[in-house]
């Protein structure tokens, strides 16, 4: 029998092992692919909300339990045990199926805080103001809403009040109310808390020493601002005849009274011989 020709020997050889080499790298890929889908399907306990918990509220048992969760985007912060949030106060509302984190919890050491002091935005600050009881509260007015701030006030030389907003997109931070006295009595004052810029908290504080404050609720994603001008009693109260002017009376006391309308007179010239007289008719007597 003859021998195979040695050429033919050497690409039999070759072609097993790149056949050999393509099996190797195809089993390490595959092997790969494999422990990746293994890793995206492994789960790990975590804690989540079983039931809605509002904002500000102290977790209870009845409220969380573990689920499994891919462990591949387990949130950071998460807790394995049920146990390590109970009693912790929430500082965001927490729906049905949420991971429950640190960072949505009010830290240890600041239970005794104000819930409040987590929901302002940074940068940003809380101010309590009192408002006009109907229009400021009437119990349509909640935390979340979004408000502009109205002044009702009298300027310095002015003699009559004015209305302007001053703020506007404000949100609604908490409702309260304060016992201020007056007159020797005590009386409630409705207050709330706003979410405001450094700027606009100057604005307000200066704007709550001036007058009367009323707050506008704003429609759902209404964002647009406003350009206005401010209006006045005159504005407001149109088509009064004659100005209003005040008169002393014997006595010394002020009162507001309504001028009388003046009369409209025509001054004609007449000319008799060499002589010019002037002479002043009402405008009803000319026809």
């Amino acid at each position: 029998m003859a021998a195979k020709p040695k050429p033919v020997i050497i690409v039999g050889i070759l072609a097993v092992l790149i056949a050999a080499v393509a099996a190797y790298f195809l089993y390490d890929y595959l092997k790969g692919q494999e422990q990746k889908m293994t890793e995206a399907v492994a789960t790990e306990r975590v804690v989540v909300a079983e039931a809605e918990i509002p904002v500000g509220s102290a977790i209870n048992m009845t409220q969380v339990k573990t689920s499994d969760w891919p462990k591949a985007n387990l949130p950071q912060g998460a807790f394995p045990a049920t146990d390590q949030v109970i009693g912790r106060i929430a500082t965001q509302t927490l729906l049905p199926g949420d991971a429950i984190t640190e960072s949505k919890l009010m830290p240890k050491e600041g239970q005794q805080l104000s819930i409040l002091t987590y929901r302002i935005p940074e940068g940003h600050r809380a101010m309590t103001v009192g408002v006009d009881q109907v229009a400021g509260v009437a119990g349509f007015i909640n935390p979340g809403n979004i408000v502009d701030v109205v002044l009702i006030a009298s300027p310095p030389g002015a003699n009559q009040q004015i209305s302007k907003i001053v703020l506007q997109n404000v949100p609604i931070l908490a409702i309260g109310q304060i016992v201020e006295q007056k007159e020797g009595k005590p009386f409630v004052v409705p207050t709330v808390t706003v979410d405001v810029t450094p700027e606009d908290a100057e604005k307000l504080a200066i704007a709550s020493t001036q007058g009367k404050l009323q707050l506008v609720l704003r429609r759902l994603g209404d964002k647009e601002l406003a350009k206005t001008t401010g209006t006045n009693v005159s504005r407001v109260i149109g088509g009064i005849s004659g100005p209003s002017v005040r008169a002393a009376s014997a006595s010394g006391k002020v009162t507001k009274t309504t001028a009388a309308p003046v009369e409209q007179l025509t001054t004609i010239e007449i000319y008799r011989g060499d002589k010019k007289t002037t002479e002043k008719f009402k405008a009803q007597e000319i026809k």
